[in-house]
């Protein structure tokens, strides 16, 4: 998204950052945890363990594969980029450099834990404008419970940060207490693309492409995840949850909630606190970001994949800065009506984000 197609007004929903390394977080450490990282020969990856290769066209422009400092670093080069030459109103922060980490469930406490203190310390009390989306860990539901309430208040905090991929989707019964301390802080939930690089994007295994594991994201993973939450009552129980799918597409929407409301009519009696259609539950509690958007070429068309989805109301701006995902997000700027750029770029993720 080129700077002339935002508005002043516009809330950027995701915008990536990243530590270079584990000496940036090093202050945010105890001193055993400092030792464990050198010990064990740790690295962190600021492009998530290869899910955005450095010479992919996807993982940043081509300006910022060439400087080599993506996702940005720091709060000046942030600005320079993105806040400033977009003269944007707000941004969410997004790292997910937490996500590939190993098993060992102290660890990965421990780490998430320091990517929140390093973002609070060097993002948000930097600039007025920036909000984030905390991680947590996802090995351990109490541990990821006991950091929503050590930091989910602060007023720059707007989002509980999640990979897409789990080892048990989000509406399994044992995240529960992790959605509800989201929701009762009215945090939003991002479900992430990508996530810890074992875990396979196909419900029958791993892929043999990067190809395959990228289109698994939106494909396979986050329509699993949306049937998951609906399915398993999530949104029965938690009627102030929001969920943000980020960086997953949107384009399936239509064709998922067609299917999904045809058999749960047939079906229902298996779910009984599914109690209203499962189109008007995803309508209420979820969100999708704009980017990738997967739209056709021809104005007609594009248009048409807009109405099924009701972009109006269920999309939120988010340049996934610093990935470059081609010219959909061209495609769907001009295929848009001015209402609806509004609604988009501003009104919805300023409500949607509670930045009114």
């Amino acid at each position: 998204m080129t700077a002339t197609a935002v508005t002043t007004a516009a809330v950027d929903t995701e915008v990536h950052c990243a530590p270079a390394s584990f000496a940036d977080l090093e202050p945010y450490l105890d001193p055993y945890w400092r030792t464990y990282v050198v010990e064990s020969g740790l690295s962190l990856s600021p492009t998530q363990g290869g899910a955005y290769p450095p010479q992919a066209p996807t993982s940043a422009t081509a300006s910022a594969r060439a400087a080599g400092v993506f996702p940005p670093r720091n709060v000046e080069q942030l600005r320079a980029d993105v806040l400033d030459a977009r003269g944007l109103r707000a941004a969410v922060l997004t790292c997910t450099a937490s996500f590939p980490c190993n098993r060992n469930p102290y660890y990965e406490a421990a780490l998430t834990s320091a990517v929140n203190d390093w973002l609070i310390s060097r993002w948000l009390e930097s600039d007025h404008r920036l909000k984030a989306g905390m991680v947590v860990p996802t090995l351990d539901t109490d541990a990821a419970v006991a950091e929503i309430e050590r930091i989910g208040d602060h007023p720059g905090i707007v989002q509980v940060l999640l990979p897409v991929r789990t080892d048990a989707p989000w509406g399994n019964r044992r995240h529960r207490p992790l959605l509800r301390a989201a929701a009762e802080r009215g945090l939003v939930v991002g479900l992430h693309a990508w996530g810890r690089i074992a875990n396979a994007a196909s419900s029958t295994g791993l892929t043999h492409s990067y190809l395959e594991d990228y289109l698994g994201n939106s494909q396979v993973v986050a329509q699993a995840q949306v049937t998951s939450l609906v399915a398993e009552g999530v949104f029965t129980e938690l009627p102030d949850l929001r969920v943000s799918l980020l960086e997953c597409g949107f384009s399936w929407l239509p064709a998922l909630l067609w299917r999904f409301d045809k058999d749960w009519k047939g079906v229902w009696r298996e779910v009984p606190w599914v109690t209203a259609k499962p189109s008007e539950i995803v309508r209420k509690h979820l969100r999708l970001t704009t980017l990738p958007a997967h739209l056709p070429r021809d104005p007609a068309q594009a248009r048409e994949v807009l109405d099924l989805v009701d972009a109006k109301s269920m999309l939120l701006y988010a340049s996934d800065y610093p990935h470059d995902h081609g010219g959909g997000h061209e495609r769907l700027a001009a295929a848009l009506t001015a209402e609806e750029t509004d609604a988009i770029y501003s009104t919805n993720p300023a409500h949607w984000y509670r930045l009114d």
